[in-house]
């Protein structure tokens, strides 16, 4: 898990930047230390200084991120980081969620192939996405020369100054590659660099739908030779919203039918080949639910589940729905795996069980044959059911299993079974190559409510940061 890595050198950069907070009164610093989320330090514990140094070693490796972001959100003093060290917390933040790989050579390929007057025609906002990413206030590391050195004789020239010298009032000076090269773009940590060019065909930089496409366009002619394109995943305000995706992990398939929360192996039929409409036949009405409306780009959220139910149900309100449907889903856990209805509720309560969160979906058939393995034999299907599945923005795939020691043993757990084993890795092998996620947790970390609930709280932000999906 993410919280076992090594964070020393996020932990030093957040001791320079909790320091400053010893300068506020003693009264305002136990009002820091709530807002960020530290241990609180008595006042007779010692001088502010010893305060702030108490407070921030009792804060455990596992909470560092979260302390790193809630500092970066405050902007009043004394939180506000200042830029360099702003960005050096950044890159640490973002390269725990292990960013797409952008080489160098594409980074510059794409940058000459960028029209600069394109992207700089809204001086301000442009401006504002460099602040953004980049340092431009402190001294420029490119002088033109030593005359340049001092700007009207008052202050050392700094990157912005040569920005709107070279960029905006004189538009031949530099192309895009001399301006990527000045903000060290082409060096920068690819999450970063990713982040960068999301923000430059945003309509945050770009006010014409056909240019940001355009953009977007240029730039993935040089990364979808590294499986990498900005895809198109949903809008801001009637613009287009692009993200930086993967097509070699996922591909661009959307889930058809989902079948879910099955109490047992269905009977499926085609109703239509030609259309791929399936219904379930024979056995109890409502054993086995079919999800089959279209999959949001930013993923199956509680609401769209919500909104299915209440629709197919016929239920009175949406408070309803949200309750009727979140008790048909536990009724379909086994009863055998305390660790799954754990694993299930805790996820509930981890995080607020509201319409705008990613949808757990349990007991998600994989695989369906007519036919049982026995009767299929060597050419059967290694996995049927997934134990639980979460549809994440931009087609990403991810998959929960829960792992008692059924899985690698026989005779009642009694035996070790090498056989079982190899043919569960086998099937996660088989999962990842389908563009799959999957990971696992023994039953004995979900075994009591309380230890589900608490490793909850540390993977879920940790695997949503992960794949990037906003909290």
């Amino acid at each position: 898990m993410v919280g076992s890595r090594d964070r020393s050198a996020l932990r030093a950069l957040l001791d320079t930047s909790v320091a400053p907070l010893s300068d506020l009164t003693h009264t305002m610093l136990s009002q820091a230390f709530e807002r960020l989320g530290m241990p609180a330090i008595p006042q007779d514990a010692g001088s502010k200084r010893v305060r702030v140094e108490q407070s921030f070693q009792q804060v455990p490796d596992t909470e560092l991120p979260r302390l790193a972001q809630r500092l970066l959100q405050q902007q009043e003093f004394p939180f506000p980081v200042r830029p360099p060290l702003r960005q050096q917390l950044e890159d640490l933040l973002w390269e725990e969620g292990a960013p797409l790989e952008i080489p160098k050579k594409a980074r510059r390929d794409l940058a000459r192939a960028l029209n600069l007057p394109e992207l700089t025609q809204h001086h301000d906002r442009f401006l504002q996405l460099l602040d953004r990413f980049w340092v431009t206030a402190g001294p420029s590391l490119s002088f033109e020369d030593l005359s340049t050195l001092l700007l009207n004789g008052t202050r050392p020239v700094t990157l912005k100054d040569l920005i709107e010298k070279h960029v905006f009032r004189n538009q031949e000076d530099w192309s895009t590659e001399q301006l990527f090269e000045s903000l060290g773009a082409f060096e920068a940590g690819n999450a970063r660099f990713a982040r960068f060019l999301e923000g430059l065909v945003s309509a945050d930089v770009l006010l014409d739908e056909q240019l940001q496409e355009k953009t977007a366009s240029t730039i993935n002619d040089h990364l979808r030779a590294h499986g990498l394109e900005l895809r198109r995943t949903g809008s801001d305000g009637g613009y287009p919203l692009f993200a930086l995706v993967s097509t070699r992990l996922h591909g661009s398939r959307r889930p058809k039918n989902i079948i879910f929360a099955s109490m047992g192996k269905p009977d499926i039929r085609f109703r239509s080949s030609v259309d791929n409409d399936i219904e379930i036949v024979g056995g109890r009405p409502g054993a086995t639910l079919i999800y089959d409306r279209e999959i949001p780009t930013e993923g199956l959220r509680w609401r769209d589940l919500h909104s299915w139910w209440q629709d197919t149900h016929m239920c009175d309100g949406e408070s309803d729905a949200s309750e009727d449907l979140y008790q048909r889903l536990l009724r379909s856990l086994p009863g055998n795996s305390p660790g799954q209805r754990n694993l299930f509720t805790a996820y509930r309560t981890a995080r607020p069980f509201c319409a705008d969160d990613l949808a757990l979906l349990p007991e998600v058939w994989l695989h369906w044959d007519p036919k049982t393995v026995k009767e299929r034999g060597p050419e059967a299907l290694l996995r049927s059911r997934m134990d639980f599945l979460l549809l994440l923005p931009h087609g990403q795939r991810v998959v929960l299993e829960v792992d008692g020691s059924q899985h690698y043993t026989r005779d009642d757990g009694r035996t070790p079974d090498t056989a079982k084993y190899a043919d569960m890795v086998a099937a996660d092998r088989d999962l990842k190559l389908r563009g799959y996620e999957v990971f696992r947790f023994g039953h004995d970390e979900l075994k009591h409510p309380a230890d589900a609930r608490k490793l909850l709280l540390q993977f879920i932000p940790d695997m949503f940061r992960h794949f990037r999906v906003s909290l």
